[in-house]
Protein backbone atom coordinates (compact mmCIF):
# COMPACT_ATOMS: atom_id res chain seq x y z
CA UNK A 1 0.00 0.00 0.00
CA UNK A 2 1.02 3.59 -0.43
CA UNK A 3 0.64 6.03 2.42
CA UNK A 4 1.12 9.77 2.90
CA UNK A 5 0.96 9.35 6.71
CA UNK A 6 3.90 10.41 8.86
CA UNK A 7 5.06 8.08 11.63
CA UNK A 8 7.51 8.16 14.51
CA UNK A 9 10.10 5.37 14.67
CA UNK A 10 8.42 4.11 17.86
CA UNK A 11 5.04 3.97 16.13
CA UNK A 12 6.45 2.04 13.16
CA UNK A 13 8.15 -0.44 15.50
CA UNK A 14 4.90 -0.92 17.45
CA UNK A 15 2.81 -1.37 14.28
CA UNK A 16 5.26 -3.77 12.68
CA UNK A 17 5.63 -5.78 15.89
CA UNK A 18 1.81 -6.12 15.89
CA UNK A 19 2.14 -8.22 12.73
CA UNK A 20 3.10 -11.18 14.97
CA UNK A 21 -0.64 -11.58 15.75
CA UNK A 22 -1.59 -14.29 13.23
CA UNK A 23 -5.26 -14.31 14.25
CA UNK A 24 -5.62 -10.64 13.41
CA UNK A 25 -3.36 -10.32 10.35
CA UNK A 26 -2.58 -13.78 8.96
CA UNK A 27 0.83 -15.39 8.66
CA UNK A 28 3.28 -12.57 7.97
CA UNK A 29 6.54 -13.85 6.51
CA UNK A 30 8.02 -10.45 5.76
CA UNK A 31 7.08 -6.79 5.84
CA UNK A 32 9.10 -3.90 4.54
CA UNK A 33 8.60 -0.31 3.64
CA UNK A 34 9.64 3.28 3.70
CA UNK A 35 7.50 5.91 5.35
CA UNK A 36 7.90 9.56 6.15
CA UNK A 37 8.88 10.38 9.70
CA UNK A 38 7.07 13.00 11.74
CA UNK A 39 10.06 15.33 11.26
CA UNK A 40 10.06 14.95 7.46
CA UNK A 41 12.90 12.39 7.33
CA UNK A 42 12.28 8.91 5.91
CA UNK A 43 12.22 5.64 7.88
CA UNK A 44 12.93 2.31 6.20
CA UNK A 45 11.89 -0.89 7.94
CA UNK A 46 12.31 -4.63 7.41
CA UNK A 47 10.48 -7.24 9.45
CA UNK A 48 10.61 -11.02 9.58
CA UNK A 49 9.08 -13.01 12.43
CA UNK A 50 10.67 -12.00 15.73
CA UNK A 51 13.03 -9.42 14.15
CA UNK A 52 12.47 -5.82 13.11
CA UNK A 53 15.07 -3.40 11.74
CA UNK A 54 14.58 0.34 11.30
CA UNK A 55 16.99 2.75 9.63
CA UNK A 56 17.07 6.18 8.01
CA UNK A 57 16.29 6.14 4.33
CA UNK A 58 16.18 8.28 1.23
CA UNK A 59 12.90 9.65 -0.09
CA UNK A 60 11.01 7.18 -2.31
CA UNK A 61 10.02 7.99 -5.89
CA UNK A 62 6.39 8.81 -5.11
CA UNK A 63 5.18 8.39 -1.53
CA UNK A 64 5.58 6.11 1.46
CA UNK A 65 5.16 2.42 0.71
CA UNK A 66 4.43 -0.62 2.86
CA UNK A 67 4.58 -4.23 1.64
CA UNK A 68 3.47 -7.27 3.64
CA UNK A 69 4.19 -10.77 2.33
CA UNK A 70 2.61 -13.87 3.82
CA UNK A 71 -0.21 -16.39 3.70
CA UNK A 72 -3.91 -15.91 4.40
CA UNK A 73 -3.32 -12.22 5.04
CA UNK A 74 -6.20 -10.11 6.29
CA UNK A 75 -5.67 -7.20 3.92
CA UNK A 76 -8.44 -5.11 5.44
CA UNK A 77 -6.99 -5.43 8.96
CA UNK A 78 -3.48 -4.69 7.69
CA UNK A 79 -4.58 -1.55 5.90
CA UNK A 80 -6.53 -0.40 8.97
CA UNK A 81 -3.47 -1.01 11.19
CA UNK A 82 -1.20 1.27 9.18
CA UNK A 83 -3.86 3.90 8.44
CA UNK A 84 -4.85 4.44 12.08
CA UNK A 85 -1.32 4.71 13.50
Amino acid sequence: METPHRYSADTIRRLVDSLEDEKAYGTVLRAKGIVQGEDGSWIEFDHVPEETQLRSGAAPDVTGKIVVIGAKLNEEALEKLFREK
